[in-house]
Order: structure tokens, then sequence, then C-alpha cells
């Protein structure tokens, strides 16, 4: 009768071991689980990107508006009877490059 309870212990634990540690159990189960929520987030993430390629090749596709749009910021176009104007900002004076004769030392000053 004294081993009864060790017996019934060493059973409920040859039980309950693949229950929770085994390839099946509880512990696998939740890590898959958050394994499936990040790819799911991911996917997300992913179809939100293709959505928007997928709108910009029917923009792409449609028109030139869209064609001539990629053109001037990529490529720097300037349509026919446009005027390109070029804004610099103004020098500062520790960025001010020195005049022909000027001492490199003293216009770093």
């Amino acid at each position: 009768m004294r081993f009864l309870p060790l017996i019934l212990t060493i059973a409920l634990v040859a039980v309950q071991w693949p229950l929770w540690l085994g390839s099946g159990g509880w512990f696998n189960v939740w890590r898959l689980d958050r394994e499936l929520e990040n790819r799911l987030r991911s996917n997300d993430l992913l179809a939100t990107r293709n959505e928007a390629l997928a709108a910009e090749v029917r923009d792409l596709g449609s028109g030139h508006l869209a064609v001539e749009e990629r053109a001037r910021y990529d490529l720097g176009m300037i349509g026919e009877d446009e005027i390109f104007v070029q804004i610099n900002e103004p020098l500062t004076p520790s960025s001010r490059l020195p005049q022909p004769g000027e001492d490199t030392m003293q216009a770093r000053r």
C-alpha cells in the first residue's frame, strides 16, 4: 500500500508528459500560435505593399501622367515649354569656400 501513491504519481506524470511537453503538447501549440500570429502580421504588411505596387502598375499602364511624374522625379525630366528653376540654399559661414588668394586658415575662422 505504501507504493500505491508513488505508482499513481508516476502514472499521472507518464500521462501528462506528452500533453505538456510532447510534439503535440501545449507548449508547442502556444509556440506555433505565436509564430502564426507573426506570419499573419507579416502577410498583412506584404499584402498592403502588393496593393500599392498593383495600383502603381495600373497607373503606369493606363496613362501618361504617372510615367511623366516618375520621369520628373527619378530622371529629372523637363517638359518642352517649361522653365527649370533651381533655388540653392545660402551658404553658412562655416561652409563658405575660400576666395582666390585668401588664406585657408583665415577662411575657416
